[in-house]
């Protein structure tokens, strides 16, 4: 079967389920949006063409039916949140930067539990086990992540897959979710779902995703390296009796051969077993969650299989493994006049990275060997009303714990990476450290359409492995895609950031707006420096090594004093009955305390403007994107500036029953040549994106998409 006719054969399919759904279709997000009074504190409000839900006080909903299509990285869809921006690494390989923070600054958890990326270079970062046809909602925290979401510096994000939750009658109901997709910018397809039945005492279901795709055409050319291939599958269940319930879901993730041209290498595979038990009850007054969660991650790469590399001796092969084991347990009950949740939570991590040359067996070297993470997490948080207003307190430890084994290295690693090696088997490896989190926040309805809302934090984060234990110069910067080379520092503290920020919610008869502003103070933030006092001047072993493997001025990863401060806000104005405009606004800088200049690669300023004409079964909506240019960049880091760029895209959306939504489109409709400012610089030669240049957004492009729920 042709591709082509691959992916008609999976959107008819998906059409013919829907079209054919019994009309008691269940309630989800695909359900046509009515015109409900909102309660007070969860509110429903338009934002670029799709609506988000919003807590006043906590967090931001999105849901893929709900949005133009964005192809099958997850982190397309968060970034457009206020405050929020793409860190563009590949069709399937993108992160959020959130308020000028990224990567486990702000972290990301599946269904409650936190993911463990198994590469080095975040080929499969934690939104890499959220394809897109699977995923329900995400949540995303306002400004800081409370206490119970665990340690991170920023605003977290939380996964909500489609699934089958128990039902409230006794005979088992039964639900089918399922969405497909086709996008002609790069021959893609996705089609997936959840089916599965439920009742108050038992429920049980399947899910699947599929999805592929070639190199994203731009009006130049095609993005070297830029296909993808991914599948998921898994299955769940429980049990229920009374005030209990048990849960136990896995899932399996292969990724195939999928390309990175901003990174040195490629996917090979990812084979990722994800599983989780968990109970929920009550005990008198106690509500009480616990869960036990397992992630095994096996991540293959080369740089020869997908891309030109006509050297035998320069063929490189890497095996990236993760496993991590989880637990937490947290009791929920009345206390001082408002409800108290106390918690502890524990996590094992094991990382090993181990470099070959297939076509010589006396070349490897365990860049990242045998990493020991342990941490142990208790919190209280507390939450009800102080002097009349809304409040949310939380107070948290963490124990931390890490330690590398030795570096191995075969006969045909050369003296100076032998040397590096042998360094790092002598020094003290070991690390203890203790951090302490809290957050406050309050926030005041008044009695008009006002809420005002104030977050005070002190946060941490730990280095990563990568960060402390990258004895070796290579590329792998935890993601950063940018063509430097970066050794790491066993003496990194943690970071430790002190933030405040205001806003009000205002919503009248026809106007919303809801504007932020905020500033955070970061100590010890870590960042790539120069290696040593002389760059380009190859007088260590660390730059000699370097220098061998094409780059002379290496980035060792250091603890410097940085600040960041920015306003971002979601607005509308409801024209007429038909006609609305939705926007958001996002603006952040960084800067360091310690020198004379800005943070590292700081998303520009972007307002997102979209005016939509909605019918009662449809709606039209044309998409207006304004990127500023980004010329406040790092001397230190070689950061090259970004012009700005106006992209426009069109969408339909037809509700062709009450479960039924159908999305039509087109993606930067006068076919605009631009390079996101976040996006990793190519290194794939040959290609129509030359080495060293930033890689172009998508060209012009149709789309297609149906969602159905019954």
């Amino acid at each position: 079967m042709s591709r082509k006719s691959l992916y008609l054969a999976s959107a008819s399919l998906a059409a013919a389920i829907a079209l054919g759904s019994a009309a008691s279709a269940s309630e989800h997000v695909n359900q046509r949006p009515e015109e409900p009074a909102a309660p007070a504190v969860q509110d429903v409000i338009v934002v670029t063409g799709f609506r988000i839900t919003t807590n006043v006080s906590i967090e931001e909903h999105v849901s893929p039916e709900q949005a133009p299509l964005l192809g099958p990285d997850a982190a397309s869809l968060v970034a457009r949140l206020p405050g929020a921006a793409l860190v563009d690494n590949g069709s399937i390989s993108g992160q959020v930067q959130y308020r000028g923070l990224f990567g486990s600054r702000a972290p990301v958890a599946i269904d409650g539990a936190a993911v463990m990326s198994g590469g080095p270079n975040l080929m499969d970062p934690p939104l890499h086990y959220a394809p897109m046809p699977l995923v329900e909602r995400i949540e995303v925290d306002r400004g800081v992540a409370a206490v119970s979401r665990g340690p991170g510096m920023g605003g977290g994000m939380n996964v909500i897959l489609k699934g089958v939750d128990f039902a409230s009658g006794h005979e088992i109901e039964y639900e089918t979710q399922t969405m497909a997709s086709v996008r002609s910018v790069d021959g893609s397809y996705a089609v997936g779902g959840v089916a599965g039945g439920a009742s108050e005492g038992r429920r049980f279901q399947l899910l699947f995703s599929r999805e592929e795709g070639g190199d994203i055409a731009f009006s130049g050319g095609d993005i070297p390296n830029s296909h993808h291939e991914r599948t998921v599958y898994g299955l769940g269940g429980g049990l229920a009796s009374g005030d209990h319930a048990v849960s136990l879901d896995y899932r399996r993730l292969d990724t195939g051969p999928t390309g990175n041209a901003a990174l040195a290498m490629d996917i090979e595979h990812v084979e990722t077993d994800v599983a989780r038990l968990a109970y929920e009850g009550v005990a008198g007054d106690i509500a009480i969650d616990a869960a036990i969660g397992w992630t095994d991650v096996s991540h293959g790469m080369d740089n020869f299989s997908q891309r030109p590399n006509p050297d035998p001796m320069r063929h490189r092969y890497t095996v990236a493994t993760a496993n991590t084991v989880s637990a937490e347990l947290s009791l929920g009950f009345a206390a001082l006049g408002g409800d108290l949740e106390l918690g502890i939570d524990r996590e094992e991590a094991e990382h090993d990275v181990l470099i070959s040359n297939p076509n010589n067996a006396a070349f490897f070297l365990g860049s990242l060997p045998d990493i020991m993470i342990e941490r142990t997490g208790a919190y209280a948080q507390w939450e009800g009303v102080i002097l009349s207003l809304e409040s949310e307190l939380g107070i948290r430890a963490d124990w931390h714990s890490d330690d590398a084994g030795l570096a191995r290295t075969g006969a045909a690693v050369p003296a100076g990476a032998q040397m590096l090696a042998g360094m790092f088997n002598m020094a003290d490896r070991a690390h203890d450290d203790t951090t302490v989190d809290a957050v406050a926040r309050f926030w005041r309805h008044t009695d008009g359409p006002l809420t005002w809302r104030l977050t005070l934090a002190h946060k941490t984060r730990m280095p990563s492995y990568v960060e402390r234990y990258a004895w070796l110069p290579t590329g792998a910067s935890g993601g950063l895609a940018d063509g430097n080379t970066y050794v790491g520092d066993l003496h990194l503290e943690p970071e430790t950031a002190d933030s405040i920020e205001a806003g009000f919610d205002w919503r009248g008869d026809s106007v919303y707006v809801r504007p932020t502003v905020f500033y955070r103070r970061v100590d010890d933030f870590i960042q790539g420096v120069a290696y040593d006092a002389t760059p380009g001047v190859i007088d260590t072993p660390v730059e000699m090594v370097s220098m061998m493997n094409g780059d002379a001025t290496p980035l060792r990863f250091a603890n410097v004093d940085a600040e960041f401060f920015g306003v971002d806000a979601d607005f509308g104005w409801q024209l007429s009955r038909a006609w609305r405009i939705d926007g958001v606004a996002s603006l952040v800088k960084g800067d360091r305390r310690d020198i004379d200049e800005p943070l590292y690669r700081m998303a520009p300023a972007r307002l997102l403007l979209d005016l939509t004409y909605e019918q009662a079964d449809w709606s039209v909506s044309l998409e207006s994107q304004f990127v500023a240019e980004q010329d406040r960049v790092s001397a230190t880091n070689s950061e090259q500036a970004t012009d700005g760029y106006a992209v426009f895209g069109a969408n339909l959306d037809w509700y062709a029953r009450d479960n039924v939504l159908v999305t039509l489109g087109v993606e930067n409709l006068f076919d605009e040549t631009y390079e996101r400012h976040l996006s990793g610089y190519n290194r794939v030669a040959g290609g129509d994106v030359a080495v060293g240049d930033r890689l172009p957004g998508q060209g012009r492009g149709a789309y297609a998409r149906i969602s159905a729920a019954f």
